[in-house]
């Protein structure tokens, strides 16, 4: 089954993915913070059994079981949030075979449902999620208060239990410094930006994420709504900043391009930071048509995941130091970019 980051739309806008996320208690179970280990396997066994028919397209993973090199990288291809380290002993994935819906049971809530979708996609996204999502209330109690809607552990997710995010590649707009205005800016409409893998993280390679904040006293649609308002403007704006590059430093901004192309295509030894810094500009010179360079064996961001630690640890089969890393990464760069 062909992954979801395989698709062509990642690669042929600044929008990379489409993600929505639904946070769902059981009712007459304690939350998260109270939950017993015994009242854990009962919430998986509840929720597993209201999924039965749909086992063959899932994979069921028990997150004590797994290694560390495999749980850093479910991180890092959004998978799990990094918040899920901190509760592995009662915590169980339900991952689809193409990662593009994921059931995280006993992390901050009972249960965290997401799906992913490959571009500007969020209506696709969100009217799969909402199948599962109906299947599952059919056989289970949610907490639900008719007045305060889903309940969560945290406040914020109270109400619709819904975050709606795009996943935004905005490399321009951070090397002028702009991107902060923007975060200033979204927050107005209910927004927020933030990094690459969600709360707390940084943008790596300008990817940026941008969704609601609160849920409570508005409905699904007009999240999304107006996330996809705000989506627009953004685009807008590093579009612009793009077309200016190419006006008034047009051999400036080709040469950053050419010279990244040329470090992936030859370097024998790189670091994470430099790889993906060097991977953003090449995207950036064909989403903005500024280049006509030869097209890798991969997309841009699914060579990004695979070059992080995690991902790159579990293709070598073995936990690698730091020299050795840099190693491998620039051997597998070499081998998407190298024409000789």
């Amino acid at each position: 089954m062909v992954k979801w980051y395989k698709d062509e739309k990642i690669d042929n806008d600044i929008v990379i993915s489409s993600r929505i996320r639904l946070a769902r208690n059981l009712k007459n179970y304690p939350f998260s913070i109270k939950l017993l280990a015994e009242d854990a396997v009962k919430i998986a066994e509840d929720v597993k059994n209201a999924m039965c028919h749909r086992n063959q397209d899932f994979i069921d993973m028990n997150m004590n079981e797994l290694s560390s090199i495999d749980k850093l990288a479910l991180i890092e291809h959004h998978v799990i949030s990094p918040g899920v380290l901190n509760s592995f002993d009662v915590s169980r994935v339900l991952m689809k075979k193409d990662e593009s819906m994921s059931l995280i049971i006993n992390e901050e809530d009972h249960l965290r449902m997401q799906a992913i979708f490959p571009g500007e996609n969020i209506t696709s996204a969100w009217d799969a999620l909402c199948e599962v999502d109906d299947e599952i209330e059919q056989k289970v109690d949610y907490a639900f208060d008719k007045d305060f809607g889903y309940l969560t552990s945290c406040p914020t997710n109270t109400g619709t239990g819904l975050r709606a995010s795009y996943m935004l590649h905005l490399p321009l707009l951070q090397k002028t410094g702009q991107i902060k205005d923007i975060v200033h800016t979204v927050s107005k409409f209910g927004m927020t930006i933030r990094g690459i893998y969600g709360e707390g993280t940084d943008p790596h390679g300008g990817i940026y994420q941008v969704s609601n904040q609160v849920t409570m006293g508005k409905s699904e649609s007009e999240i999304m709504s107006v996330l996809k308002t705000v989506t627009e403007q953004i685009k807008e704006r590093e579009r612009r900043v793009a077309e200016n590059l190419l006006n008034t430093q047009r051999i400036r901004f080709e040469d950053s391009i050419y010279r990244a192309y040329g470090t992936l295509a030859n370097a024998r030894t790189i670091t994470a930071k430099e790889a993906t810094d060097r991977l953003s500009d090449i995207r950036i010179g064909y989403v903005s048509g500024a280049v006509n360079l030869p097209k890798p064996k991969d997309y841009i961001y699914s060579i990004m995941m695979n070059i992080q630690i995690g991902s790159l640890q579990k293709r070598e089969g073995r936990e690698l130091n730091g020299e050795e890393r840099d190693v491998f990464r620039a051997d597998y760069l070499r081998s998407m970019f190298s024409t000789l």
